[in-house]
């Protein structure tokens, strides 16, 4: 049996403040993201699925159905959490190398890309999520959206970077002003992790 555990995260809850409050990200990972793993773990007991890991179970289960829903969002919410990092240890406030010039090659600028990501999170109806993804076959950069808990794998394409925009991610903080919770994450995000998912060098999810 394989039993997948919640990961911790990879900083602190007051860490994102006060783009993200401690509150909201006590509430995210700890009720949200905790009740995916465990609703996983309960569906896939004693299934052919229990000895696969999360990216197989994503690629093989019906999608829309309970047990892809939980596994895709256990893997998301992992991925959106590396997508972020605190001011004092971004080290990087712009993307660089292969990266920064990948999105110059795609969308011309750095503020071109970010106006087109933000107006994406923005519009988005309903909850999903925002990627910065690679095809793999031209090796361009585009930026897609998925609904509630679809995401990149099963299309083939390669994602860096996310934001989510579900409700819960924003709410306790922003109520119904999503573009002001989407203006902040550039604050935070990680761009060593969107670089390192370019080269192929991390692995995204536990």
């Amino acid at each position: 049996m394989s039993q997948h555990i919640l990961p911790s995260l990879p900083y602190s809850l007051g860490a994102l403040e006060p783009w993200m409050t401690r509150e909201t990200l006590k509430l995210h990972h700890g009720k949200h993201h905790k009740g995916y793993v465990d609703k996983l773990n309960s569906l896939i007991h004693q299934t052919p699925y229990d000895e696969m890991s999360l990216e197989e179970i994503i690629l093989q289960a019906p999608e829309n159905e309970p047990i892809f829903n939980n596994a895709a969002q256990t893997w998301n919410h992992t991925f959106f959490w590396n997508s972020m990092i605190p001011i004092a240890q971004r080290g990087a406030p712009e993307p660089f190398g292969d990266l920064s010039v990948a999105i110059q090659g795609a969308f011309d600028t750095l503020e071109g890309f970010k106006k087109e990501f933000a107006q994406a999170a923005t519009d988005l109806f309903g909850s999903g999520w925002v990627w910065l993804v690679q095809d793999m076959d031209t090796e361009t950069l585009h930026i897609i959206s998925t609904h509630n808990a679809q995401n990149p794998l099963r299309s083939g394409i390669k994602p860096l970077l996310t934001l989510d925009v579900w409700e819960h991610a924003y709410y306790v903080d922003y109520r119904n002003e999503r573009q002001k919770f989407v203006a902040g994450f550039w604050d935070f995000v990680n761009w060593r992790f969107a670089e390192g998912n370019l080269r192929g060098e991390v692995r995204r999810a536990a």
